[in-house]
């Protein structure tokens, strides 16, 4: 699979607002994975693919995803917290469009902070955090929709 395979699939999840996709040609995969929002991350599954052609799809998938930086499969995973969906929904991340956002990068939060609104079913559901943090990063969009588990927002740990 070549560079400008790779960076076709990446404007395709990206043009779609595609979360995941698998890809199995012969003996070569690639499995992308793609963070919500204007912050989301493409994580490159090298697996299958040669050592430089691996290395070429994580940095010029960050480049098709707008900047985002690109993540390998088997790298570690932070100590970071997350705020996930307890449902799936709508996002909000202000009571009304004219209402400043209830959390920003930077804020932080308590565990009975409300960090936003998940609309279900025409219910505007509050959802906390929960927990104790620096919000360094918002992981999806306003009024995108969510699934339940997603990743909304990443606290650092106080």
């Amino acid at each position: 699979m070549d560079i400008k395979e790779i960076k076709r699939l990446v404007k395709l999840m990206i043009d779609n607002d595609l979360a995941e996709m698998n890809i199995v040609d012969g003996d070569q995969k690639i499995s992308l994975k793609r963070g919500s929002g204007d912050q989301g991350r493409v994580i490159v599954d090298p697996a299958g693919l040669p050592g430089a052609a691996a290395v070429a799809a994580a940095s010029h998938t960050a480049v098709a995803n707008g900047g985002a930086h690109a993540v390998a499969a088997d790298e570690p995973v932070s100590d970071l917290i997350e705020i996930t969906s307890p449902m799936v929904g709508t996002f909000y991340n202000s009571s009304s469009p004219d209402s400043d956002a209830y959390v920003s990068v930077g804020d932080t939060v308590g565990d009975d902070t409300v960090v936003c609104i998940v609309e279900a079913m025409k219910v505007m559901n509050e959802i906390k955090a929960e927990r104790t943090g620096r919000v360094v990063e918002v992981c999806i969009r306003n009024a995108q929709p969510v699934e339940f588990g997603q990743v909304l927002f990443r606290l650092a740990p106080n």
